[in-house]
């Protein structure tokens, strides 16, 4: 299978893609169908961005 965006389905982990599009104010199947083609550069920063975002809300709150 081909695995496109491999970068952010490294960096989020386990982290739900509904957490993810939840922060991005889209809807999670949109996120998902980001995730079957390569994102643009812009696109792919603010995935990026509301990700450590989350990993920062995290880990102030111990759950990393």
């Amino acid at each position: 299978m081909f695995k496109r965006n491999l970068e952010i389905r490294e960096v989020k982990g386990k982290i739900p893609f509904w957490v993810i599009a939840e922060r991005l104010g889209v809807h999670e199947n949109t996120l998902r169908n980001w995730m079957k083609s390569e994102m643009l550069e812009e696109r792919k920063r603010e995935v990026m961005g509301a990700i450590a975002q989350i990993k920062e809300e995290m880990k102030k709150k111990g759950e990393v």
